[in-house]
């Protein structure tokens, strides 16, 4: 079931939730509506669910316009954060409620609950109840609900939100491997990265009731379209300089602009695994002294400071570059950025100005 979304906008006393929205999303696709607290995620999936009211545009099932149709009648599954299990119901009982209340035959509810049960394996918990299970077994058990009616669509409200991270990360790969065996068209909204990374198939990125880039994981983080999606996925060190004839000017660097017209200033945007470290000074580097060095697993991060710059920047280095440098606080090294983005820093207000990368 394919979702079209066409200029939806919403406000909920006179405050704009969404602006304008607008999103293709094929058959059997699994979506990450990923964003900050606030920017429209959640009201757009309610939207979706006919749970919310767009004030403007259209939202269309396989073609066919649901404005009308209430969230029953859309046929869609929904799973929360914080499970909304019945407590006093044992988890057979969760897992076909919807088919009882649709007064379906005893014999098909019991097959279809033994059959999602399975899925996701909790067969051997379908008499216990929801407070004798771990928070991942009751996730699982809401979404085995929230298929029991065979959804054309599924949606998901930061599902593993509630959750440790070491569970977070199990569910995450479970979900893929559900997802890819039911292939049913599924939203799923989170504000964590790694997790739209891990799990969806494409990532639409929010930020003030916009969308700011929708593409698959790699291209979105590979090639930011603003400002705004380069400060969202991940650290970033942000220098302020100038731009000149398609060039930036960042103290005595320079870079490649191309989308950049006439002269303005620039920031310019470096990961801090896109810059290497030098004990002597090379062409296209600049000085910065070390404060801090932090291992953290198998990277480690290097906190410096540079004349011109305010506030810290951070390296990210690995651990066997970092014993070869032997960096201690206070040592004064010379970075060379490998990989830059380039951004006027006369923006938009939503900051989506497309940027040139190096």
């Amino acid at each position: 079931m394919s979702i079209e979304i066409r200029g939806v906008s919403k406000a909920f006393a006179g405050h704009p939730v969404l602006r304008d929205v607008s999103i293709d999303i094929p058959d059997g696709e699994l979506v990450a509506l990923l964003g900050p607290s606030g920017c429209g995620k959640t009201t757009l999936l309610r939207i979706l669910a006919g749970l919310e009211v767009a004030d403007r545009g259209e939202v269309r099932y396989g073609g066919q316009d649901v404005a009308t149709r209430t969230a029953r009648e859309r046929n869609v599954g929904l799973v929360f954060q914080h499970y909304a299990l019945f407590r006093h119901m044992t988890v057979a009982d969760n897992v076909g409620f919807a088919l009882k209340v649709r007064k379906a035959p005893r014999p098909e509810i019991r097959a279809r609950v033994d059959e999602l049960l399975r899925l996701v394996q909790l067969h051997d918990q379908r008499d216990r109840y929801p407070h004798q299970l771990s928070g991942g077994q009751r996730q699982r058990v809401a979404l085995a609900r929230a298929l029991a009616t065979s959804p054309r669509i599924l949606l998901l409200d930061e599902p593993f939100g509630a959750l440790d991270a070491r569970v977070r990360q199990e569910l995450r790969r479970w979900l893929r491997g559900l997802h890819d065996e039911l292939h049913v068209t599924s939203i799923f909204v989170t504000h964590d990265q790694e997790e739209a990374f891990e799990v969806a198939d494409r990532v639409v990125l929010m930020n003030a009731g916009r969308v700011e880039q929708v593409g698959p994981p790699a291209q979105v983080f590979e090639n930011p379209a603003s400002p705004f999606v380069m400060r969202f996925l991940g650290a970033v060190n942000v220098f302020h300089g100038h731009v000149d004839g398609g060039r930036a000017f960042v103290h005595d660097l320079e870079f490649a602009a191309p989308s950049a017209h006439g002269r303005s200033t620039a920031h310019v945007y470096v990961r801090p695994h896109d810059i290497d470290v030098h004990r002597a000074a090379l062409p296209g580097s600049f000085a910065a002294r070390v404060v801090r060095v932090l291992a953290l697993g198998a990277a480690v991060r290097v906190e410096l400071t540079a004349p011109g710059h305010a506030g810290a920047l951070e390296v990210e280095l690995d651990a066997r570059r970092t014993e070869a440098l032997s960096l201690v606080p206070g040592d004064v090294v010379h970075l060379a950025p490998r990989r830059v983005r380039v951004f006027p820093a006369v923006e938009r207000q939503s900051d989506s100005l497309t940027a040139s990368g190096l």
